[in-house]
């Protein structure tokens, strides 16, 4: 069976003590040299097109064999899961800083229980779109990690330092929120069991900077009544230039019988737009006995209709009795 790769890229970060609160998968550790200031969570750099830039990551191993890796710089973008923050893997097409930035090893091997510090330039090119361009350093282990099962499924892992470069010019904070929709989970029978209801949306960045977005969910009844009205939180917290996510929100309690709608609203500094849903909440029971009902007197009303065209259509002679002349009765006659 042809053995398969999953690329496993540990870009969450994790809030572990280590070097300048390093990307960390708790073998090896990937973070930003410490500048003459201060540690440095990522790397926070800003350039003008055309500009090249120079700086240093370090890869600490902290296991007890030596570790190789293939270091590579990559663009990032949301992960249609959850909108977490992921990177490219290293045969996927580069167009920011996984396309700029160029470490002066692309191979290293990092001793037991030590640290490599590698430089990278970053060239930011003439063209280059002014805003956010999010992207990371990666050290990629080269071993596969054998799998098991009929797939054969190999598993390699990687661990990233996030790189949020912002190339100089007019910044445009945008973002969308798009495709709304709910669809509820009623009981089969009124009353017996809660209504239950999931809402469905597209969160899109159309400007060029990363935003935190804030949501809001509105829903009313029949006659503007509130149902619902409250702050998600299942948000993505960075959402990046150009990028959408598909997200769903459940709603307990939902109504069993209402009919209205759903508005979202998402915000962010300096930008800020709504959209709407309506929707018929009406039980499975229900609406099949006001289909039938529905079915029945229409059938009824066709019926009726057809008999009273038939009531009302003329009855005409045949052509035959039109033309056929009548014969003139002969009187009786007299008898001698």
């Amino acid at each position: 069976m042809r053995k398969l790769y999953v690329l496993l890229l540990g870009l969450l970060l994790t809030g572990q003590a280590a070097p300048a609160r390093a990307a960390d998968n708790g073998s090896w550790s990937v973070y930003p040299v410490a500048s003459k200031v201060a540690a440095r969570p990522y790397f926070y750099l800003s350039a003008d097109p055309g500009q090249t830039l120079t700086d240093k990551v370090a890869v600490a191993n902290k296991t007890g064999s030596p570790l190789t890796f293939r270091l590579y710089a990559a663009d990032a973008y949301n992960t249609a899961r959850d909108g977490g923050f992921a990177v490219r893997g290293p045969t996927e097409r580069m167009r920011g800083v996984g396309a700029w930035a160029r470490p002066a090893q692309s191979r290293i091997t990092v001793p037991a229980h030590r640290t490599v510090t590698v430089p990278f330039t970053l060239h930011v090119p003439d063209g280059a779109g002014p805003g956010d361009h999010p992207g990371a350093l990666v050290a990629l282990d080269e071993r596969v990690d054998p799998g098991s099962g009929a797939l054969a499924l190999g598993v390699q892992r990687a661990v990233g330092a996030r790189v949020y470069l912002r190339v100089s010019g007019p910044t445009l904070p945008a973002v969308s929120v798009e495709h709304v929709r709910i669809d509820h989970h009623q009981p089969l029978i009124p009353g017996l069991g809660a209504g239950t209801a999931t809402i469905s949306y597209t969160l899109r960045n159309t400007g060029n900077v990363t935003v935190d977005p804030k949501v809001q969910l509105r829903a009313r009844g029949l006659f503007g009544r509130t149902l619902l009205d409250r702050i998600l939180t299942r948000v993505p917290s960075e959402l990046l230039p150009g990028q959408a996510v598909r997200l769903t929100e459940p709603w307990s309690g939902a109504p069993q019988l209402d009919w209205g709608d759903v508005t979202l609203t998402v915000s962010a500094p300096g930008t800020r737009q709504s959209a709407s849903a309506a929707f018929l909440a009406l039980p499975w029971l229900l609406a099949a006995i006001v289909f039938a009902a529905g079915a029945g007197c229409g059938a009824l009303l066709v019926r009726a209709r057809r008999g009273r065209a038939r009531r009302s259509v003329p009855v005409r002679p045949s052509p035959r009795a039109r033309t056929t002349p009548s014969r003139p009765r002969s009187s009786p006659s007299a008898r001698p």
